[in-house]
């Protein structure tokens, strides 16, 4: 049973290892590996802001668990989903499902008229997924630094209300 909350500040070290690993299984082969293996979850923790409500972070929790997060904002127009990840040992299991569920409720609940996201080029596995929720690249791209290394990214939009 998987239940939705609220991520707190004691949860960023969980959090954090469970972006690592869906980085590691979910970019190889879009990113180097040697910069996936040296990814550090210990580092990533630290720069988390749980203790906020913009944006705001929600987990799917298995048991004790943190088994995946979603991670939204709402201060413009657009809305923005900012992350959604999964760890890799509970994929194709709904949780991602339930995860977009829930940011497009909160979305809709705000009255929004559209939401954007943006996906790793080339990102198969999440263009599927996103496309199955009724997100549609829009033409948009773009060029990041994250996490310290270059990447291009595809802008995708929905229509929420």
């Amino acid at each position: 049973m998987i239940r939705l909350r609220l991520a707190v500040p004691s949860d960023a070290a969980a959090v954090a290892r469970v972006h690592v690993r869906s980085w590691q299984a979910g970019y190889r082969g879009l990113l180097q590996d040697s910069f996936l293996d040296g990814l550090d979850a210990a580092s990533w923790a630290r720069t988390y802001t749980f203790d906020v409500t913009e944006p705001m972070t929600v987990l799917a929790v298995q048991g004790e668990s943190i088994v995946g997060f979603v991670t939204t904002s709402t201060a413009a127009e657009p809305c923005l989903l900012m992350a959604l990840y999964v760890d890799p040992d509970h994929w194709r299991a709904g949780i991602g499902r339930q995860l977009m569920s829930d940011a497009l409720a909160r979305f809709q609940e705000l009255d929004r008229r559209a939401a954007e996201l943006w996906v790793l080029d080339g990102n198969r596995r999440a263009d599927r997924f996103y496309r199955a929720h009724g997100w549609q690249p829009d033409g948009r791209r773009r060029s990041e630094t994250v996490r310290g290394v270059g990447v291009t990214e595809i802008g995708y939009t929905i229509a929420v209300n």
